[in-house]
């Protein structure tokens, strides 16, 4: 027990002498920098005035003992001092002292060698302040400047105020386009192409591909209520391919969504039969087409105006019509749409299409089929009707196919459903066979007169 106290003690005894000389050596650096600058500069001044006094002494004749009791108390006062200070700084040293050997001293329990891996950062947490104290501030460094100069301010550059002027001017023609991008939408929804499109496609046979392109024009064109032009569609075609009924398809429906008002069906050989009376026909008709105009200008709306039969059309009314669409009216005529319906130039389409059959895939799709008769055809068409009138300059130029026998046998399905007869596929393929057709080319059986006589036939059933 003796040699295990005794090892105890010893260790102890080490670990302090260590702590204390670890923890003086720190202290007395960081404390000694500042107590023995305060200190010399008090002692030094102190002394300096002593000195001073006692040279001054001894430059008189006699020292008096008042003037030697005085700095003998100065100098009393000035070790009182210093022994407080150096006193104070020991405490702190035995506080941090017992502080560490509570915390990192090993137990007394057995006697164990003295290591220093106790002895870290963690295990000392009243120390890392004073550690941190302990470094030295960095001093900022010096900045260099050029011989000859000092230190130069940037200069202002000035901003131009045309630059806040062109920004607003930018979030103007922004919010222009983003209101018109939004108001699209609006108008396209006002006629309601969307059911147009399907009643189209359930009422016309055949014409697939020209719907589409229908559809494509009319989209353009109402979705947006400022023009450059009104919008002028000539729609050729053979006899008995669905012209006249597409026409009246198309002002059905816009007298729903526009009125009956802002429609105009026109028929040559029922309004204007007589030759003599063209010129009083084509005033009545301009005359009508400005109020209707003009009315539909107050509503913010787009009349349609279609014209059927226009190969029986005089003169003087072509002359009217090519006057109202042409680009130099003012705004309110350059909102509106105009349909012509007529045959002129269907020899070149049954020519094309005969000749042509033999080329055309099973596969191809309707659009696709009518896509190449458009391209191949409208240059042709428009050369034709150019040199009749220059009314088809203005005018795009839509043409339709013959029908086939497939689409003679689905008018007679829809006819008899209409009347009510009962849809009997063997009876549809009988009166489907009664219709003339072209011969057979390709695989394709075209109809001579398209489903003209249709109507006639399901009568006498």
């Amino acid at each position: 027990m003796s040699d295990s106290s005794a090892s105890a003690s010893l260790t102890e005894g080490d670990l302090e002498g260590d702590l204390e000389g670890d923890l003086e050596g720190d202290l007395e650096g960081d404390l000694e920098g500042d107590l023995e600058g305060d200190l010399e500069g008090q002692v030094n001044g102190d002394l300096d005035g002593e000195v001073e006094r006692d040279e001054k002494r001894r430059g008189s004749p006699t020292l008096s003992l008042s003037n030697f009791s005085s700095s003998l108390r100065a100098v009393i006062r000035i070790k009182q001092k210093y022994q407080i200070m150096k006193k104070r700084r020991q405490e702190l040293g035995l506080t941090l002292a017992t502080a560490g050997a509570l915390t990192g001293a090993p137990p007394r329990s057995s006697p164990k060698i003295f290591t220093f891996d106790a002895l870290t950062p963690s295990a000392f947490p009243t120390l890392s302040p004073s550690i941190h104290q302990r470094k030295k501030r960095q001093k900022k460094k010096r900045v260099l400047f050029p011989n000859g100069g000092g230190r130069r301010v940037p200069p202002k550059q000035d901003h131009s105020r045309a630059k806040y002027c062109l920004y607003l001017l930018c979030a103007i023609v922004f919010l222009q386009v983003y209101n018109a991008i939004e108001n699209l939408d609006d108008h396209v929804l006002r006629y309601d192409l969307d059911g147009l499109e399907k009643t189209l496609r359930r009422e016309v046979f055949g014409q697939q591909g020209a719907i589409e392109a229908l559809l494509s024009h009319l989209k353009d064109y109402l979705s947006t209520y400022v023009h450059n032009k009104p919008l002028v569609v000539s729609l050729h075609g053979p006899s008995g391919v669905g012209k006249s009924h597409l026409g009246r398809l198309l002002a059905g429906h816009f007298r729903s969504v526009v009125g009956d008002t802002l429609v105009l069906q026109y028929y040559v050989l029922h309004h204007c039969p007589q030759e003599a009376d063209a010129l009083q026909c084509a005033d009545d008709l301009s005359t009508l087409i400005s109020e209707m105009v003009e009315r539909a200008e107050e509503e913010e709306k787009i009349p349609l105006f279609i014209f059927d039969e226009v190969e029986h059309m005089q003169e003087e009314i072509l002359d009217t019509l090519w006057q109202l669409v042409a680009s130099k009216q003012s705004n309110e005529y350059l909102n509106a749409i105009y349909l012509f319906l007529s045959n002129l130039g269907h020899a070149h389409i049954t020519k094309h299409m005969l000749h042509n059959s033999s080329s055309i895939s099973m596969t191809m799709t309707a659009s696709g089929r009518h896509s190449n008769l458009v391209k191949e055809l409208t240059p042709l068409l428009r050369n034709t009707l150019e040199q009749l009138h220059p009314l088809w300059k203005e005018a795009d130029i839509l043409p339709l196919g013959l029908l086939e026998k497939g689409h003679v046998m689905e008018c007679f399905l829809d006819e008899m459903t209409r009347e009510g007869f009962y849809p009997d596929h063997t009876n549809i393929e009988r009166l489907a066979g009664e219709i003339d057709y072209y011969p057979a080319v390709g695989g394709h059986e075209y109809s001579q007169t398209g489903c003209k006589q249709v109507v006639a036939k399901v009568n006498l059933l």
